[in-house]
């Protein structure tokens, strides 16, 4: 026995504690003989769809006996009630009809098998319609609305004193006559008015009917026993509430109406309290509740209409709401109200989102917003909300980012339609301490899969870095290194240009050299943008970014400045050709220029010149500086024509060839001792070949010489580059003293340079030539 109930106990304790998804009204009162529609919400699975739904009515001992199923119909809701289903949303609607008093009592309205805990219940209450019960004039009417109720006399008490009260248990308060009498609590609503002293019945009019207006009054016309009186029952009827489903941390939209003539005051939403009170929970004069903080929007609309949105449902958002206008912004006893009823789902199929962000000035946040899958077509939003009217302006859509908004937010906000499957994407980077706030996540489908994200920006450092800004010159080449940290080892590195649609990622190097690319070296976590700007599109926002498959993680923004360089400068002779009469750049008079080899393109000193540089400095004769800067000029013209004596003497090198080889091992003892020569602090490294071609021994320049390299040096101070420029400076070296001795020693080294000039003219050039 004891066993038996252990096993009862346990099979109704889930029943007892478990809170059941079924919602629809607990409560309903109609008229009779009028009809009445309960709607039955239930979450939205395949097993629920396809499960029974019922409609009972709940006896005296707990018994529920069907009255109407998927496929039952009792004699008693034959012709009169209907069950239909709703899958699409999640709910099934009871239709009775030809109410009647009978019908009154406690229902309950579920899934499966009866007392199973898939159910609510419902307490129906049918009120006689209005007319005359038993001596009694009945009257109905609405929360906030006007009545007018009829008060009969006879003809003897046509000019007496007409007045009426309110039956307060045993005594009647008096509420209005018209010696202009007025109860407190009726003041500016309640009035007597008679239209013709010839009808047999006055008004008694009340305005915006409250609910403690409901109950019984007494009509009276005279005074004492001759006196006319009636009983009237008032019964205030209120809103039917508007019934809302939603789901946890998912959304719920109230869609408001208000009196046209009431359509210009400030709108409101309020949440009734246990104490019956209503507590605004958003207004449109910025009043907001502190527990609706970011999450809770209003929107007026046209004639009278509002909307307001709430995101992020919470079990205790569950409860009565009421919404309409007033000039304070607050609901008032008496006004007209429209009356909502909202059941939040527990056992919901929202997903779990990230609802609060955190970044660091200078860094970046990847905001993931879902959306319903069926919804993948639909438009992307992403708006802020904000504080001060309680608006929520779009940013960034699926179509990229909104004009109106555009500026605080170029080149650092980006809307992806990835990951997908549910989900898209939303970067910003760049963030600044004003970036601290509420943001919306929303798409133009079921606007159920709202959702809103708080960003915080706390102390930190970026963990992508990049330069700021980056300038890239046309035709060349830039190379914008990003650094990111070991932790970042394994995700996958990106380069993408950013504009007003979106960021588009840039192609590898290998797919497209010469557009934007990307080269990562995995080793010291650098990645690399490559950029060869052709024009002036190139610039903009370059991000730099990690993804962890198809999550996007931190990125940087850089911004590529594209410039276009100045035109080279030309060479003095050329702008001075191309410009007679102006002034010519002349190098200075006391310093020979020295001979110039142009060989592809580079232009270097011949280094054969350097002792006769020196020697002509030291003696300084004018006519033999002269005549060396004219043999500078007539060598520029020989090696012209040498060219031509080249391909002509190519036939009679070729018969010298063995001659000239014999000669040369004859010499070649004789070059190695002079390779070096030091001429008192003047000092020069060369080969043989440096004394090919001398100008000052009547020689030709070789062009077929190849480049020369040398290593000059006197006193540190003189030294000669060469250079890709086509104008040649020359530098006049300090003239340094030297003994009689040291003039010797140069005179001899003349004398040798001039013997091996003259023996390598004779071996050498044939068979270069």
């Amino acid at each position: 026995m004891t066993l038996f109930f252990l096993a009862c106990l346990l099979a109704v304790l889930p029943v007892v504690s478990m809170k059941s998804p079924i919602f629809g009204p607990q409560e309903v009162t109609k008229v009779e003989g009028s009809s009445v529609s309960i709607k039955c919400f239930y979450p939205a699975t395949s097993v629920n769809r396809h499960s029974r739904k019922y409609w009972c009515k709940q006896g005296a001992r707990g018994r529920c006996t069907t009255l109407i199923s998927d496929t039952y119909f009792s004699k008693d809701y034959e012709g009169r009630a209907n069950i239909t289903d709703f899958p699409e949303s999640n709910m099934f609607v009871v239709d009775i009809g030809h109410l009647t008093q009978n019908d009154s009592g406690r229902y309950k309205c579920g899934l499966g098998i009866v007392n199973q805990g898939l159910f609510f219940d419902v307490n129906l209450e049918v009120i006689p319609g209005p007319g005359l019960h038993n001596g009694i004039q009945f009257y109905i009417a609405d929360l906030g609305s006007t009545v007018t109720i009829t008060c009969p006399f006879t003809s003897e008490n046509s000019m007496q004193r007409k007045s009426v009260c309110k039956k307060i248990g045993e005594q009647c308060v008096l509420v209005t006559d018209t010696n202009g009498y007025v109860n407190p609590e009726y003041s500016n609503r309640a009035s007597i008015t008679i239209q013709d002293t010839s009808q047999p019945w006055f008004s008694f009019i009340i305005k915006r009917l409250k609910l403690s207006d409901a109950g019984k009054y007494v009509c009276q016309a005279g005074d004492g026993s001759r006196s006319d009186k009636s009983d009237v029952d008032l019964k205030v009827l209120k809103p039917e509430p508007e019934l809302l489903y939603g789901d946890l941390r998912g959304s719920m939209t109230f869609d408001c109406a208000v009196d046209r003539e009431m359509k210009d005051l400030p709108k409101f939403l309020c949440r009734v309290s246990r104490d019956k009170a209503c507590e605004v929970v958003i207004n449109t004069l910025g009043k907001r509740a502190q527990a609706f903080e970011g999450r809770i929007l209003i929107i007026p609309k046209d004639q009278g209409f509002f909307s307001v949105h709430i995101t992020g449902l919470r079990k205790e958002d569950a409860g009565s709401y009421l919404c309409g206008a007033d000039s304070d912004g607050e609901p008032q006893e008496g006004f007209p109200m429209q009356a909502w009823q909202l059941f939040v789902n527990e056992e919901t199929t929202m997903p779990r989102s990230v609802s609060v962000m955190k970044g660091v000035v200078g860094g970046s946040v990847a905001m993931l917003c879902p959306y319903h899958p069926k919804d993948k077509n639909s438009q992307k939003y992403w708006c802020r909300w904000n504080e001060q009217n309680s608006g929520c302006p779009q940013l960034v859509s699926s179509d990229g980012l909104v004009k109106e908004q555009s500026k605080p937010y170029e080149g650092r906000l980006a809307l992806y339609e990835e990951p997908g499957n549910g989900t898209y994407t939303v970067i910003l980077n760049q963030l600044t301490t004003k970036d601290a706030g509420f943001y919306w996540c929303l798409t133009s489908g079921d606007t159920r899969w709202w959702f809103t994200v708080e960003l915080k920006i706390v102390e930190g450092e970026p963990n992508l870095k990049a330069p700021e800004k980056a300038i890239a010159w046309l035709g060349e080449t830039l190379k914008v290194p990003c650094h990111s940290p070991c932790k970042f080892f394994s995700y996958e590195k990106y380069w993408c240009k950013w504009s007003n649609k979106s960021c588009k990622v840039l192609p590898s190097q290998d797919e497209a050299s010469r557009q934007a690319s990307v080269n990562c070296d995995q080793n010291n976590q650098l990645t690399s943008l490559i950029l060869n700007p052709d024009n002036k599109d190139d610039e903009g926002w370059y991000w730099c970014g990690v993804k962890d498959g198809p999550r996007f993680g931190d990125t940087v923004a850089v911004y590529v400045e594209v410039k276009e360089k100045a035109k080279a400068s030309q060479d003095v002779s050329q702008v001075n050709a191309a410009a007679p009469g102006k002034e010519v750049i002349e190098p200075p008079v006391k310093v020979i220029e020295p001979r110039v080899k142009e060989i592809e393109n580079k232009v270097v000193r011949d280094p054969s010149l350097f002792a006769e540089d020196k020697l002509v400095k030291e003696n300084g004769d004018p006519e033999d500086r002269s005549k060396a800067s004219a043999d500078a000029g007539s060598s520029a013209g020989q090696g012209g024509s040498s060219t031509v004596l080249v391909s002509t003497l190519v036939p009679l090198a070729l018969v010298l060839a063995l001659g000239a080889m014999a000669v040369a091992v004859v010499r070649a003892r004789h070059r190695r001792n002079v390779d070096r020569v030091s001429i008192g602090s003047y000092r020069t490294d060369f080969s043989m070949t440096d004394l090919e071609n001398s100008r000052d021994f009547g020689a030709n320049d070789n062009m077929g010489a190849s480049t020369i390299t040398q290593e000059t040096s006197l006193g540190g101070e003189d030294e000669f580059t060469a250079t890709t420029e086509d104008t040649v400076e020359t530098e006049e070296p300090k003239k340094a003293k030297r003994s009689s001795k040291e003039e010797a020693d140069m005179a001899h080294t003349t004398f040798l340079l001039q013997a091996n000039n003259m023996s390598t003219n004779v071996q050498d050039g044939p068979s270069e030539a």
